[in-house]
């Protein structure tokens, strides 16, 4: 079957495939009885527009790369929406990446994004390794790029983060206003935001006088199918050695679901026994029962806010660079409550 190409419409509605272009494209002013001509025609031919085909003309990329470490923290599928709300209206289509976790494959991300032609790329909590180095130098300098939740900076990419070292601050003070002073702490590998949260834990720790390492869990894959479990499995293990333990900080909501899972297999009661905080604010965290006390990151204004980065750099010729950053808000729900009584 013959393919309906641009040409037929334009017959078929008696204009130029000049109009048809301005028509499609909605780049120039057209009649309105024109237009209607043309769209009649588009609908009776079920006409397609061969985007590859305008790309080649414009030599003008209608994509916009996404990297992302997991497919399976929502915590990145809502970011995803909010890049999403902000792009839909501007001609921009999106094309998903990632790396589970690997710094090996976000490199070979970046390269079938800029094989593909991209106008830009946004990278979703990118690995501190490749950050660190001069990877991203000279691509950067190429094509518009933004970073989300990257904390080492480099010159020629925009950045939006949360503040999360506040955030984390914000946390541990709230468990710390309940009495809360064997507080442990759930983290996971190959993050800049379980590094510098970490950094604040301990902080936070030695001013009350009580940082003790084997308080500190590294569960491995923190963005993974296996996280809750990996976390639920590590609790328990701590738990059984450290009855004196009152509360978990959890440097996302899947660490956190997993505390919660690991305390109910022992008979821990939360959180009249152990509090738990959780980081993030993803949407399974309403779900839950008792419903997690989280940071909320503002996931849907992070997405929207690197695409809105992103288009100003593209419109600028690469040429421009910002940092946004957002705050944190402390989300209290179920399972924190004041330190149980140690004596007892």
């Amino acid at each position: 079957m013959k393919s309906i190409t641009i040409i037929d419409v334009a017959k078929k509605a008696q204009v130029s495939v000049a109009t048809v272009s301005r028509v499609v494209n909605g780049n120039y002013p057209v009649k309105d009885s024109t237009r209607r001509k043309v769209l009649d025609a588009i609908k009776e031919l079920k006409y397609i527009p061969n985007i590859q085909a305008r790309e080649l003309n414009t030599q003008h990329s209608s994509i916009i790369g996404i990297i992302l470490p997991s497919l399976f923290n929502t915590f990145f599928a809502e970011v995803i929406n909010g890049i999403e709300s902000f792009t839909a209206t501007s001609g921009y289509s999106l094309l998903l990446t990632y790396t589970k976790d690997n710094p090996i494959s976000e490199k070979k991300c970046m390269n079938e994004l800029l094989m593909r032609n991209v106008s830009g790329i946004i990278n979703i909590s990118p690995n501190t390794e490749k950050v660190a180095s001069d990877f991203f130098d000279q691509i950067a300098e190429r094509i518009p790029m933004v970073f989300i939740n990257s904390y080492i900076k480099r010159p020629a990419i925009s950045y939006v983060n949360n503040d999360e070292r506040i955030g984390t601050k914000i946390a541990l003070e709230y468990l710390i206003s309940l009495g809360h002073r064997n507080i442990c702490f759930i983290r996971g590998d190959r993050s800049d935001s379980y590094e510098f949260k970490q950094d604040i834990y301990e902080e936070v720790m030695k001013k009350l006088n009580n940082f003790k390492e084997e308080y500190v869990l590294n569960i491995g894959a923190g963005n993974s199918i296996e996280t809750v479990e990996l976390a639920a499995n590590k609790i328990m293990e701590t738990l059984k050695e450290h009855k004196e333990i009152t509360a978990i900080f959890s440097c996302n909501d899947l660490m956190g679901i997993g505390a919660v899972n690991g305390c109910h297999r022992l008979g821990v009661n939360v959180p009249k026994d152990v509090s738990i905080m959780g980081f993030d604010n993803v949407f399974l965290s309403h779900f839950i029962e008792p419903k997690l006390t989280t940071m909320d990151q503002n996931m849907m204004t992070l997405g929207w806010t690197a695409a809105s980065l992103l288009m100003e750099k593209i419109a600028n010729d690469n040429k421009t660079s910002r940092q946004v950053v957002l705050q944190n808000t402390l989300v209290l729900r179920d399972t924190t409550a004041p330190c149980r009584d140690l004596k007892k």
